[in-house]
């Protein structure tokens, strides 16, 4: 009766779970930690509080957060924001928000993404007035319209999403589909 036992089982689900759980936490520790290093005062700074609120909502544990407040006030961590935009399948819009130690490293690896996806690199603000950013800073960016596409290119483009938001460094992908 190999590979029945009942222990080998939750161990393997629980792995793939607490993988994802990590991934998740280290995503959100790293938009604390970029927000605390304008000011490590959650009072005074409303986009650190509402890092902050959004890890707690994922149930990230509170020592996890100030270490990350105190890391980045300390400047040890050298972590920069990083908005790039895209063209996915069909020629639908995209803003990719990262927050990166290697600005370099993280470009081009959603070069790389792109290319084996169907998705096209766009320089600097050739997509950005496709979108309107939000004032609340919650909601991100918005689409001024939306794009009309094939099914087929709908799907190929959630696709290319999963696969660059599965990526490590990247938070956020929007688009105008």
């Amino acid at each position: 009766m190999s590979g029945h036992s009942h222990w080998k089982q939750i161990k393997s689900k629980k792995g793939a779970t607490d993988q994802k759980r990590g991934e998740l936490f280290s995503k959100l520790l790293k938009v604390v930690a970029v927000h605390a290093r304008r000011e490590p005062n959650p009072q005074f700074n409303p986009s650190l509080k509402a890092a902050i609120e959004r890890a707690r909502q994922f149930n990230v544990p509170q020592n996890n957060i100030e270490r990350a407040v105190k890391r980045a006030s300390a400047d040890e961590v050298n972590l920069e924001e990083v908005i790039m935009e895209a063209y996915g399948p069909g020629g639908i819009a995209l803003i990719i928000e990262a927050i990166t130690d290697n600005k370099n490293r993280t470009i081009q690896e959603v070069k790389t993404l792109l290319k084996k996806l169907n998705g096209r690199w766009a320089e600097p603000g050739s997509v950005r007035w496709v979108f309107n950013r939000s004032k609340n800073d919650q909601s991100g960016w918005q689409p001024k319209f939306k794009q009309e596409a094939s099914e087929e290119n709908k799907d190929k483009t959630e696709k290319l999403i999963q696969t660059l938001e599965d990526q490590n460094d990247v938070q956020k992908v929007y688009h105008n589909s």
